[in-house]
């Protein structure tokens, strides 16, 4: 007993190091890099022949941009050598192309490219750790950019000179607000001008059930009828629901009621230290399954078309297929939208879901019983470093311009905290074990498959999704072999992709319909195989709902159950969207 004591005390002595140390280091292992970086030097340090290749390669490149600087330093007309990858925007301007700033960006460029040739193709490093170092790397690369330094950065000189200097009061002014807010818990500049039932998240509705975990939202009918199917809608508890309903122009639920579909939302509980303990199979219980049996009382006889955001939509999937397994039928049709079920390809967010980074992760959460919205930010602004980072940097505090606030930017700083139990079963089973795409996923200590779902599948993946990418959302047609599913490619990201309201500019997407039984299409194929219509994708998407809805509609349901066991409780947006 003395020696199984001694075990535990050194065993949460190392937790509550490690969630000390994760303060420091923005919930990222120090340990997971180290390997990676190990992995990758000894296996260079026992290459002759990379070595050879990587001193040709430098030896190529300067003299390439040798010749490239004598002929711009004569000719200012002179195209660059080398250009820069489609998505990094910093020397786009025209101040860039002017001498002597364009040696200065070409000579890094070239620097860049130069070190992913260092860190990649090295025979023997693991794919993932090669991943980690070639990633990593180009984060340090990215950090001393010349577009980060005022001398360097011609944008930023101009403006010094035609201001005389305010640009950099300003900005100092910019970053002493920021850090005044940061340390005392306040949102971004502008946000308070996004207020949940104010001015985001105003679609008249009822909050007509709540739980230890949910709130369920009812809207209030838009049209004299309706769809008989209703639409429940999951969001991913990572994020406060109203980015679907956020402004009246661009709110998907106020898209859906004006076309005659009842909507019901689910409102997550923003947990804290006393919900350590929710799991994976809590927030299906409390969450869809006891939203969909309210629906149910309220329309009886019924079925409902269900929709799920991001990890919500994981979390439907698994709740479908286990009502398939049990023969509950109430589903009518299943939309997931930027939703993985298949966690093999993952992009770069894979590169932080490791055995050591889930380990430090859960002992960060073991010792405050949540991941806590700052913990979580890090590596998400990692991935987009230039744009959420270094871009700001310059606007805010070199430029001294603030960048006007809007709804999405408001709701994205609203973010919330997510269970230890929960999260460390989410990042185990699916994202490390792969559990749901290959059968080992366990609902009521049965084995659940997503081939068990029948109903139709309505697949939203968008081009530049950096949280669930196209082609790993695109692997549902693997898994739900006996259903048809309809599968949609939008262009943007994560969350701009998906609010897409009609009438957004510069919008497009694909889609096309695989039937049950057809042949499978591999992405690539499928992509040149799809033709491009312009527009929103949300009328294509509506479409197929009505398409999958009885044809005559009827008057709309009543607002909730209202009894004594249910009341309505109040109006929406009700009070879970306000937690801190």
């Amino acid at each position: 007993m003395e020696k199984i004591s001694h075990l535990n005390t050194g065993n949460s002595l190392d937790r509550l190091y490690h969630a000390w140390l994760g303060k420091l280091t923005l919930s990222i292992s120090p340990a997971a890099f180290m390997l990676a970086y190990m992995d990758w030097l000894s296996h260079l340090s026992v290459s002759p022949g990379k070595h050879l290749e990587l001193i040709q390669k430098a030896i190529r490149k300067t003299m390439r941009y040798s010749v490239y600087a004598a002929h711009a330093t004569l000719d200012k007309n002179t195209p660059p050598c080398m250009c820069p990858l489609p998505q990094d925007k910093r020397f786009r301007g025209d101040d860039w192309q002017q001498w002597p700033f364009n040696l200065i960006y070409q000579a890094f460029l070239h620097q860049q490219q130069w070190w992913s040739n260092a860190t990649t193709g090295v025979r023997g490093v693991t794919p993932h750790h090669e991943r980690v170092v070639e990633f990593m790397t180009r984060q340090f690369l990215d950090a001393f950019s010349p577009s980060n330094f005022p001398f360097m950065n011609p944008e930023v000189i101009r403006v010094t000179l035609e201001q005389g200097g305010q640009n950099f009061v300003r900005g100092w002014l910019n970053f002493i607000e920021d850090m005044e807010r940061k340390l005392g818990g306040k949102p971004p500049v502008g946000a308070e001008n996004f207020i949940p039932g104010k001015q985001v998240a105003i679609t008249p509705g009822k909050v007509i059930y709540r739980n230890r975990l949910i709130e369920l939202i009812q809207y209030a009918p838009a049209t004299k009828t309706v769809y008989r199917e209703p639409i429940l809608i999951t969001p991913a508890w990572i994020m406060k629901y109203y980015i679907l309903d956020l402004s009246p122009h661009n709110s998907m639920v106020k898209y859906l009621v004006e076309q005659g579909h009842t909507v019901y939302m689910i409102s997550w509980k923003n947990p804290t230290a006393e919900d350590r303990d929710l799991g994976m199979d809590d927030y299906r219980r409390l969450g869809v399954m006891a939203a969909l049996d309210i629906i149910s009382t309220i329309q009886p006889e019924v079925k409902i078309h269900a929709l799920g955001y991001c990890l919500g939509g994981t979390l439907l999937s698994i709740a479908a297929a286990a009502m398939a397994r049990e023969g509950d039928n109430r589903l009518q049709s299943i939309t997931l939208l930027a939703t993985q079920t298949d966690f093999t390809e993952v992009g770069e967010l894979g590169l932080f879901i490791d055995p050591s980074q889930v380990a430090w992760l859960e002992d960060i959460m073991w010792d405050q019983g949540y991941l806590d919205t700052t913990q979580m930010a890090g590596a998400f602004s990692m991935l987009r470093s230039n744009d959420l980072i270094w871009s700001s940097l310059i606007h805010e505090y070199l430029l001294g311009e603030r960048r006007p606030m809007i709804d999405l930017m408001a709701w994205n700083a609203d973010a919330t905290r997510l269970p230890y139990k929960m999260h460390s079963e989410y990042l185990e089973q699916l994202y490390l074990n792969n559990d749901l795409a290959e059968g080992r996923y366990r609902v009521d200590e049965r084995t659940i498959s997503i081939g068990d779902i029948r109903v139709p599948l309505f697949v939203v993946g968008t081009e530049t999704d950096h949280v669930a990418p196209w082609r790993s959302v695109f692997k549902i047609h693997q898994l739900a072999r006996h259903a048809d599913v309809t599968f949609l490619l939008t262009n943007g990201g994560h969350n701009a992709g998906i609010i897409s309201e009609p009438g957004h500019p510069r919008r497009h997407h694909r889609i096309a319909t695989r039937k049950a039984g057809d042949r499978h299409v591999d992405p690539e194929t499928w992509l040149l195989q799809t033709p491009i219509d312009e527009g929103s994708w949300w009328p294509s998407w509506n479409h197929w709902l009505v398409d999958h809805s009885t044809k005559k509609r009827v008057a709309p349901p009543p607002m909730g159950i209202d009894d004594k066991d249910y009341p309505i409780l109040s109006d929406a947006p009700g009070i879970y969207v306000l937690q801190k």
